[in-house]
């Protein structure tokens, strides 16, 4: 039963890369979601729908539940898939990734949102500036917000401003289906995060009926402030999960 990592934005699977080093088992993939460093099937629309029916159709070619472990719009996807799917999902472990109904988008949401901003902020995006928004906004070490930001092209800034305009109330649509999610939970959540508040951890972790919601002392991006820490909560979570 392997465990499948899936990234958020604007990321790729080398946000793992830190949490993989200190992972003992070595049956782990992280996967690129279409636009976010691999190529978008063709017809693609990167909405929100698409995402959890690519992943959904990835998973099924993997032919045993796994172990789903998601981070920003990866916990909001594993999590849509865990309801959906609950036969290709042995367990499943997410963070820092908000469904909740009366949760209020950040301000760069509601930018990439609207058609006319989203596009001018995207067109003038300049990635050195951006690197320095996400070390001095969200605490993301230096270096790994300037190779984050080096990945972000063409398709990807297409695919999020997609994503963004499909998932408006996504909170609204999503949340209800939260309570029915038959996997076992465990939400991990960087508790200093300001776009992703972690009352909505809290309230995350109360829907989904998780085992813990384990507020760690960071900021939206556990993975790469917390890596060894983020590593050792899911080992610990599979553990006591061996016999799911």
């Amino acid at each position: 039963m392997p465990a499948i990592l899936i990234h958020g934005v604007p990321d790729t699977h080398r946000v793992w890369d830190g949490v993989r080093r200190h992972l003992t088992r070595t049956d782990v993939e992280a996967w690129d979601l279409p636009g976010f460093g691999t190529a978008r099937p063709a017809g693609f629309g990167s909405t929100k729908e698409e995402y959890v029916d690519w992943l959904i159709e990835r998973l099924e070619r993997v032919g045993e539940p796994v172990d789903l472990v998601g981070h920003d719009w990866g916990c909001i996807f594993t999590a849509r898939v865990a309801y959906l799917r609950p036969d290709l999902v042995r367990t499943w472990a997410g963070g820092n990734g908000p469904i909740n109904s009366a949760y209020v988008w950040h301000p760069l949401a509601k930018i990439w949102q609207d058609q006319v901003e989203g596009d001018r902020f995207m067109e003038e995006l300049q990635t050195e500036q951006f690197a320095d928004d996400l070390a001095t906004g969200f605490d993301v070490p230096t270096d790994l917000a300037k190779e984050m930001v080096s990945h972000v092209d063409g398709p990807m800034k297409d695919a999020i401003l997609r994503l963004y305009r499909s998932a408006v109330t996504v909170g609204a649509e999503w949340e209800p289906g939260l309570s029915a999610v038959s996997a076992p939970c465990l939400v991990f959540w960087g508790a200093l995060d300001p776009a992703c508040q972690i009352e909505f951890g809290r309230k995350l972790g109360a829907s989904l009926h998780a085992s813990d919601v384990i507020e760690m002392d960071c900021n939206h991006w556990p993975l790469l402030q917390r890596p060894a820490e983020v590593a050792e909560i899911l080992e610990a979570h599979w553990s006591r999960n061996a016999n799911a």
